[in-house]
């Protein structure tokens, strides 16, 4: 259940650095609040995650998952660049994290 919780928090990082990039100063409502309540969900779910899982090894997947959705998303809608070296660093990601799960202890 807490690696679940953590992977759903690690999503709710992808929704903050998403909202994040058109708060326009935190001018714009609507995206404002979405990333403040991405961000108060993330932190808790990291938090409850945590209370099971080693604080390092949690917040490593918790940071990488946010990191690889979130570099995901600006490929598939913003148009950054999807080269292989950029791919390769991803796959790499997705090795560490996926290491830190069967690895790092809970």
């Amino acid at each position: 259940m807490a690696w679940a919780l953590l992977i759903l928090g690690g999503c709710f990082e992808v929704g903050f650095t998403t909202c994040l990039r058109f708060v326009d100063g935190f001018r714009n409502l609507g995206w404002t609040l979405g990333f403040l309540v991405s961000v108060g969900l993330s932190m808790a779910l990291l938090e409850i995650a945590s209370r099971s899982i080693p604080m390092g090894t949690a917040y490593a997947v918790w940071g990488g998952i946010g990191a690889l959705g979130t570099v995901i998303v600006g490929m598939f809608w913003f148009g950054e660049p999807a080269t292989p070296v950029r791919l390769l660093l991803i796959l790499g990601l997705v090795g560490c994290i996926a290491g830190l799960k069967l690895f790092g202890g809970s």
